[in-house]
């Protein structure tokens, strides 16, 4: 099985807008992309619905890209995921501590607006993870989570939605 962002870690944003990503995830960005001597991450900030910035290994990247080609050229699926997948990226080296420096597009998109040093919430989604300011994440999770539990019987385990037991690979 392959390794998964996971966890969720507040980060310091210095003045010059360098943040560190946290260890946990460097080690799977790392994985996902091997054959690089400087590792790489892949930032997604389109899709204004979203308030957060999506990042992605560059195995990952690669993934969704071959996804997206599947799709037929000029049918407005493509031109959707085209424009906000991967017009609507960047990627970025990451340095030898550990840490990028996020583009003004991304930290717009994520709502580290401020030229002051300030924080960013790193959330884990399995393959990919997200980036946000520390009170929007908080009211969306705390939103979401809400909403979707309150679709569920009030005495069901959450696990119970889970099909099966996943296969190992």
């Amino acid at each position: 099985m392959s390794e998964a962002f996971r966890g969720e870690f507040t980060q310091k944003v210095d003045g010059k807008a360098r943040v560190s990503i946290p260890a946990a995830f460097r080690r799977v960005l790392e994985a996902g992309d091997p054959d690089s001597t400087r590792k790489r991450i892949v930032i997604v900030y389109g899709d204004e619905r979203r308030k957060f910035a999506e990042c992605y290994t560059i195995a990952g990247a690669q993934r969704l890209e071959a996804l997206i080609r599947q799709l037929p050229l000029g049918s407005t699926k493509r031109r959707l995921l085209e424009r906000n997948m991967i017009t609507l990226s960047v990627t970025l080296d990451i340095d030898d501590d550990g840490r990028i420096v996020l583009p003004p597009r991304v930290r717009e998109k994520a709502g580290l607006v401020s030229s002051d040093a300030g924080e960013a919430v790193f959330a884990g989604a399995l393959d990919t993870f997200q980036i946000w300011n520390p009170e929007t994440y908080q009211a969306e999770i705390l939103r979401a989570a809400s909403e979707e539990l309150a679709a569920l019987p009030e005495d069901m385990d959450i696990l119970s939605l889970l099909d099966s037991e996943p296969q190992e690979t």
